[in-house]
């Protein structure tokens, strides 16, 4: 298997530069000095500094050149007061990597050429191997001289969400097809699921192999399935993944958006945090997701277009309610919209730590 041809290191204890990095105690649920804080899109469309770099150049291309990789994960580390990196990709690079004909078309997202809709599509989605991916490896290794005692998180797209775009063709406001294959034919439905998985598992580890310090899988439209059916036809695949997972010994977080009738499943998943978008207060969260997790999240975007007292107010919800998890990330309830001013994030980052702290 593809995952055979990666040998991680498996000490679950980070390296000594990074023991006591607050983002990695929390996602340990161990003391914090405070609470600590990264953005999810922290590195991309809202930087003038991205924009400039990314200009001309297309979203696949730029998730394979070492150089752009490299410079756009560091950008926001270098304007904010974050606690961990996230390697900048995009979760179609290994169904790319794979051969799966795609592109990622501006204003509108990934868009598939050959929609999967029987057998012989899922048939064409091969494993992964590192040699797909030799760029994930070597940015990752190149990254970790310039982090230092910065975490850097990798990540992959969960099985459902990726499953949806195969099978949709590109966003889908409602994921008929999708449900359609998932209901009607749960044997293909199964099958499409294995694969991806497989091809998950040997993407996240190559990139533990190289050295990332945490994990995060995102499921951004699992929200749209009743919790029934994600017991019966996400759960046992997303729970492979962080099961293969976790003898790695790094932490591996879960996030979802439109989940909140999902969390306590997602929380059975496995891994060692869940995210929560912003539809859910925190300390609910917490009462949703079984012990033994910690929790990531969770302010509106949106919120940051209001005043800074209405920021700051926010926030400090949010820490507060955080308190009462085992451990929290604070986050937003979903990515950095593209028109965020730059600056009301630096000045958010400050105020978490400052306020945390207290």
């Amino acid at each position: 298997m593809a995952e055979d041809a990666v040998q991680p290191n498996a000490d679950a204890r980070p390296a000594s530069g990074l023991a006591e990095s607050p983002f990695l105690l929390a996602c340990r649920r161990e003391p914090v000095p405070h609470t600590p804080v990264w953005f999810m899109r922290q590195a991309g469309r809202s930087l003038p500094e991205y924009l400039r770099v990314r200009e001309g150049v297309p979203m696949l291309e730029a998730c394979t050149r070492q150089d752009m990789i490299v410079e756009i994960t560091m950008q926001p580390v270098r304007r904010y007061a974050i606690d961990a990196a996230i390697f900048f990709s995009d979760i179609m690079v290994p169904l790319k990597a794979i051969g799966v004909d795609l592109d990622i078309k501006p204003g509108i997202g990934p868009v598939i050429a050959d929609p999967i809709r029987d057998a012989s599509g899922i048939d064409a989605i091969r494993e992964l191997t590192p040699d797909d991916v030799p760029y994930v490896t070597e940015s990752v290794r190149a990254l970790l001289g310039e982090l230092g005692s910065t975490p850097l998180i990798g990540f992959a797209g969960a099985p459902f969400t990726l499953a949806s775009y195969l099978i949709e063709g590109g966003p889908s406001r409602n994921h008929d097809h999708t449900k359609a294959m998932m209901y009607g034919a749960p044997e293909l439905w199964n099958r499409l699921m294995e694969r991806l998985t497989d091809m998950t598992i040997a993407y996240l580890k190559v990139q533990v192999a190289a050295g990332v310090s945490a994990i995060q899988l995102f499921d951004s439209w699992v929200g749209a399935v009743a919790p029934e059916d994600y017991r019966d036809s996400v759960l046992p695949h997303t729970s492979r993944i962080f099961r293969e997972i976790e003898s790695l010994g790094v932490p591996r977080i879960h996030f979802g958006v439109g989940t909140g009738e999902l969390l306590g499943l997602m929380g059975e998943a496995g891994a060692d945090v869940v995210g929560v978008d912003w539809r859910v207060p925190l300390d609910e969260a917490a009462r949703r997701v079984p012990p033994g997790k910690a929790l990531q999240g969770n302010l509106d975007p949106a919120m940051l277009f209001a005043p800074w007292e209405t920021i700051e107010r926010r926030a400090k919800d949010v820490i507060d309610r955080g308190r009462t998890a085992e451990g929290h990330v604070f986050n937003l309830g979903h990515g950095v919209t593209p028109t965020i001013d730059p600056d009301v994030l630096a000045r958010l980052a400050e105020f978490v730590h400052e306020y945390s702290a207290r």
